[in-house]
């Protein structure tokens, strides 16, 4: 180690007043640091391939060779060394502005001798985007009024932003508004944060535009002091960074009137579903978070995955990089946190999903077999117990199907938000051909490419070939009688999501783009290496009346069974379930329910073990990382009514078991990710008892092209192409990096 400059701090505190740096004692600290041995530059607040704004936070390191104050950083060629300071004994840090669209160059090295020995492209993208989701959707309604920020100033629904305060009342136990230049109100709270300071319980909330969605930064700050800024945090935040998801499943075409489950515009945190986030900020994490970060205005995660990456960014230019960042959710959210996690690691370095949904596509996929069977089942002569229709479906309760068959109907190109879309706008096959379709595929057209032959988004769902029932069949719940009219009336649905005779047929080039972009998420790549908190509240049972909530625990099976099957294990997923108080609404919105107690404890020990990764200076790969740093508290589990934590597998399963869904049923493997069968002749070894040659001959002509054969991958099934993809062309992607 070279002490040159660390053997003394007096040369180092006359760059603090030159530098306007930190304190003496964080420089002493610091000088005691491992000395670099070469120049290097970092963007901190994002990929150097991905910045946006104009603007980026900005670390050069140093060795011990150069005195900081002989240090020329120039962008373009133009100096912009007085925009540093000293970060440590042997770094500058920096915000830098001026950046041009497009390409750029960062230099750094010795002002006296006039070398450049360090050097780094950058890539700016417009503060409107896009990224790397591809050409903007169109058209686009902008909803800035609904969030309080007025008019939109331009196409792009860019507006002005705002900052308010907000604090918690002794009195009332929500969020009022805050005066910054009146007195402390007498009600005013304090909280304990998990550093162990106490501070008054006031909160800045700033909004404003990125990525055309309306974004919102909530942290500790008491304004009687400074802000929290890259060198130096205050008022009780710790550091953290939690990024909320908001749920639903819906096309888009519009900018949102919610903002990653928090009701932004009031700042109502007493909301169904989002009485957790209180909990993040007495805790002293900040939190963040987009209109398009929630899947009820656009369940493209493509777009969440880039609005997260620039609302991020700008968060660490205000604030600095944070520890860590965890992503939180339910529902839609959890698909956002999967899909994000896998194929744009770095942007959440750990996840708390619940109410679990591996991807978009595995949570619609049954529902659209629902509405399939619910059909075939309504439309039969045939006499069928529940019981039987049950045993079809896979889930604790037909009722599922019944509730939920028709409720998210992302194959339909009228489903769009009536409330936020003018019908003017919407898709007619007559009336309005050119109009918005507000289908899964078209609200995704920049990954899957337009079809020529209908000059819509390719399609991949399909269901040619699966023999709805076979688990059942073989089983004895149904009969063949059953069975055969049950898969003869199952019929599809057409491009415009319409019941029809003919099975549904997935455009093979649809379904490799899902496996190979991510579409589909194989838990393969971002997901293997950061710690996954899988939480929800056991909900398969239908309600009192007889309707089954949407959010059914197989998922987090399926979830488990796809970590194995690519990784080997699921060292770096817990899978934590809560008794419900009844109702899905009541065990999200009350503070004491077993779900938010289990909820509270697991963010301590996420926060614990992301501490502990953090920490680990030893050899080996981040997966191994994550595995032998995992808190002894961070295990399965299942809570109570009594609040109980039960940690005995056994004990759980039997509790609250896991079910299927109709393809399981119908013969496919755990891992659920097959969206189109390979086919195969009928094979009599794959009924019991076994059928008789006219039977046989009878399901021959239901599946005259054959019948699935799961022991093979899905048709298009090959690895993902790689993280950080992006979408320049509909249909057409390249590596970022």
């Amino acid at each position: 180690m070279d002490n040159s400059r660390s053997s003394t701090v007096t040369g180092v505190l006359r760059l603090v007043f030159a530098f306007a740096g930190i304190s003496a004692a964080v420089i002493a600290n610091n000088s005691l640091a491992q000395a670099p041995t070469q120049f290097a530059i970092k963007i901190l607040s994002s990929p150097s391939y991905a910045v946006t704004g104009g603007d980026a936070l900005v670390e050069v390191r140093i060795p011990a060779s150069t005195p900081l104050s002989d240090v020329a950083i120039k962008l373009n060629f133009q100096d912009v060394t007085s925009l540093f300071r000293a970060a440590d004994a042997f770094s500058l840090r920096g915000v830098i502005g001026g950046l041009k669209l497009g390409s750029n160059v960062l230099t750094a090295g010795p002002r006296s001798t006039g070398q450049t020995l360090a050097k780094i492209p950058v890539f700016n993208y417009p503060i409107t985007g896009p990224v790397f989701s591809g050409p903007h959707q169109t058209p686009f309604v902008c909803e800035t009024s609904f969030q309080g920020l007025g008019a939109p100033l331009d196409p792009d629904c860019s507006a002005p932003t705002r900052v308010d305060y907000f604090y918690r009342s002794t009195a009332s136990n929500n969020f009022q508004p805050f005066n910054t230049s009146g007195p402390r109100p007498s009600d005013l709270a304090t909280t304990r944060t998990n550093e162990g300071l106490t501070v008054p319980y006031i909160v800045r909330r700033e909004m404003g535009t990125i990525n055309r969605a309306v974004y919102m930064i909530a942290i500790l700050h008491d304004p009687t002091g400074p802000l929290s800024d890259p060198f130096t945090r205050t008022s009780g935040y710790n550091g953290r960074l939690v990024y909320s998801f908001g749920g639903g499943c819906q096309a888009g075409y519009h900018q949102g009137r919610s903002v990653g489950g928090v009701s932004a515009a009031t700042f109502n945190l007493e909301d169904t579903g989002s009485a957790f986030h209180d909990v993040f900020l007495a805790k002293g994490y900040a939190i963040a978070a987009g209109s398009l970060n929630v899947t009820g205005t656009s369940c493209a995660d493509l777009i969440s995955a880039e609005t997260a990456e620039m609302i991020k960014e700008h968060f660490i230019e205000e604030f600095g990089p944070p520890r860590y960042t965890i992503g939180h959710g339910a529902s839609g959210g959890s698909m956002q946190q999967h899909v994000i996690g896998n194929n744009y690691p770095g942007i959440l370095d750990g996840i708390m999903p619940n109410r679990s949904f591996p991807d978009m596509m595995s949570f619609l996929n049954p529902l659209f077999d629902c509405e399939l069977l619910v059909n075939a089942i309504n439309t039969s002569s045939l006499t069928w117990t529940n019981a039987q229709k049950t045993a079809v479906s896979g889930f604790k309760d037909f009722g599922y199907c019944v509730s939920n068959g028709t409720r998210y109907p992302n194959l339909r190109p009228k489903n769009c938000n009536a409330t936020s879309i003018p019908p003017a706008l919407v898709y007619d096959p007559v009336t309005n051909p050119g109009g918005a379709r507000c289908t899964y595929q078209d609200n995704m057209v920049n990954v899957f490419g337009i079809d020529p032959a209908t000059g819509f988004a390719r399609r991949p769902f399909d269901n040619v070939g699966i023999q709805y029932g076979l688990g059942a069949l073989n089983a004895g719940v149904i009969s063949f009688t059953q069975f055969i009219d049950l898969n003869a009336r199952a019929g599809g649905h057409d491009i415009d999501g319409n019941l029809v005779a003919n099975r549904t047929v997935g455009d093979p080039t649809a379904l490799q783009l899902a496996y190979q972009t991510g579409r589909v998420n194989e838990f393969g790549a971002g997901l293997s290496s950061i710690p996954i908190i899988d939480l929800r509240s056991y909900v398969d049972t239908p309600y009192a009346d007889g309707s089954v909530d949407v959010h059914n625990s197989y998922h987090s099976g399926v979830n488990r069974a796809r970590l194995i099957a690519i990784n080997g294990n699921a060292n770096n997923q817990v899978i934590v379930t809560a008794q419900t108080l009844g109702t899905l609404s009541l065990d999200t919105g009350t503070l004491g329910s077993p779900l938010a107690v289990a909820a509270t404890t697991m963010l301590d020990a996420l926060d614990h073990w992301l501490a502990n990764i953090a920490a680990d200076t030893l050899p080996g790969t981040q997966a191994e990382k994550v595995a032998r740093n995992k808190p002894s508290d961070a295990v399965d589990a299942c809570y109570t009514l009594s609040l109980q934590k039960v940690t005995d597998a056994a004990q759980c399963a039997q509790m609250f078991p896991y079910f299927k869904d109709p393809r399981l049923v119908a013969g496919a493997p755990a891992i659920d990710d097959v969206f189109k069968c390979a086919l195969k002749p009928v094979d009599p070894a794959d009924y019991n008892p076994a059928l008789n040659a006219a039977q046989l001959a009878t399901v021959r002509s239901v599946f005259p092209t054959g019948v699935c054969d799961f022991t093979k991958p899905g048709i298009g099934k090959v690895p993902l192409a790689n993280t950080w993809l992006s979408y320049p062309v509909p249909g057409t992607f390249f590596h970022m990096q």
